[in-house]
């Protein structure tokens, strides 16, 4: 059995789309919504951004539906529409689902009248934003997504998680192999990978999370994730505490997304989408997200565009390296990478995910035998 540079052992893709559709099928999601869901899920694998992928499978999805705080028939309701908007409430749905449909709308808009935008109010989570963009960029289109999260972020000079990792993504289409796409948190790093490193036995990074006393927490992932949970301490922003290194732009991009997800729709944020009500209850999310679609056709063609994004993603890998570097990289490129070592592999399942695994297999009644049980 191959193992990767961890020691863990690698799941054929077959097998992991196989088995995670009838896991979502098994709590109630319909057969092609969980083929949507799937995909989302293995994408962020496939480029190597395992916070988002087979890592947050049961605790994230399968959980959630099983507490009655996910709908896995998701009720895709369009509120409000024009030529090249729209406004849709997911109900609660999944959030892989409605992201899926919001931003081949928005697509489908920016095709006809050359921009499209759609807003989305009552949604869960909807896994990495680069998929909806790299959506966009097959089909011709820039594309720009983000969403609202759970507050654990705190704002410059603040403390208190009032916001959440709210991610900015960004896919422009290119002549290279890969698209550009920066599909990035406007903190310093997220949830996610704070329990990816809790999983993998990693401390977390000096600066990324602060404390109430406003000094940074350090040491060990899962204590670090308990206080955050609790109310004790807070991701920080792209710049991290203070001004001194431009944390204050993070903060300001940050609550730019929590406003594109919340205003236009009348949607909830802050502190409303802890997952919580007041007696420590577990509630849907109601999370927010917008889709904005540019059809390069409309100005002076795909073809150029293409081609004039890759002059200039050259020129720049072209420049002068730093000291004991080789190579400068462009947004999407190390996730291309990834995939180029990946795509014959598999995807590597750590420990606690192999339990996981094995257990919604148990509980579902599904006819596997994975590789670490051989």
């Amino acid at each position: 059995m191959e193992r990767d540079n961890m020691g863990r052992p690698y799941l054929d893709w077959k097998t992991a789309e196989e088995f995670i559709t009838d896991a979502f099928a098994g709590v109630g999601v319909p057969r092609d919504e969980a083929k949507i869901c799937t995909d989302i899920l293995l994408e962020a694998d496939k480029r190597g951004i395992e916070s988002h992928g087979c890592n947050r499978f049961k605790p994230i999805y399968i959980d959630r539906i099983n507490d009655g705080i996910q709908q896995p028939i998701t009720n895709f309701e369009i509120v409000k529409e024009t030529e090249t908007t729209a406004v849709v409430d997911g109900h609660d749905g999944m959030g892989q689902v409605i992201g899926y449909k919001s931003m081949q709308m928005a697509i489908d808009k920016a095709k006809k009248y050359g921009m499209g935008m759609v807003v989305v109010r009552n949604s869960c989570h909807y896994g990495i934003a680069g998929y909806y963009t790299t959506m966009a960029t097959k089909q011709g289109c820039i594309g720009i997504t983000g969403t609202n999260a759970r507050p654990s972020v705190a704002p410059t000079f603040g403390v208190e998680g009032m916001f959440g990792t709210n991610p900015l993504t960004i896919g422009i289409p290119t002549d290279e192999p890969f698209d550009f796409n920066i599909d990035c948190a406007t903190s310093i790093t997220q949830n996610g990978k704070i329990e990816f490193y809790e999983r993998i036995k990693e401390n977390v990074h000096p600066g990324t999370i602060v404390g109430l006393d406003g000094k940074p927490v350090e040491g060990d992932a899962g204590e670090a994730l308990k206080q955050i949970r609790n109310g004790t301490a807070a991701l920080t922003t792209l710049g991290g505490i203070g001004e001194a290194l431009g944390g204050y732009k993070g903060y300001g991009y940050a609550l730019a997304v929590e406003l594109l997800s919340a205003a236009l729709q009348d949607g909830a944020y802050g502190k409303a989408l802890n997952g919580k009500d007041e007696n420590g209850k577990k509630v849907p999310y109601h999370l927010g997200h917008f889709f904005i679609a540019i059809d390069t056709n409309h100005f002076l063609g795909e073809d150029l565009c293409r081609k004039k994004a890759g002059e200039i993603i050259r020129s720049i890998r072209a420049s002068k390296k730093a000291p004991g570097q080789d190579h400068i990289y462009s947004a999407g490129e190390k996730e291309y990478n990834v995939w180029q070592e990946r795509k014959d592999k598999g995807v590597p399942i750590s420990e606690p995910v192999q339990k996981e695994m094995s257990k919604v297999r148990d509980d579902l009644g599904l006819k596997y035998v994975f590789p670490w049980e051989k």
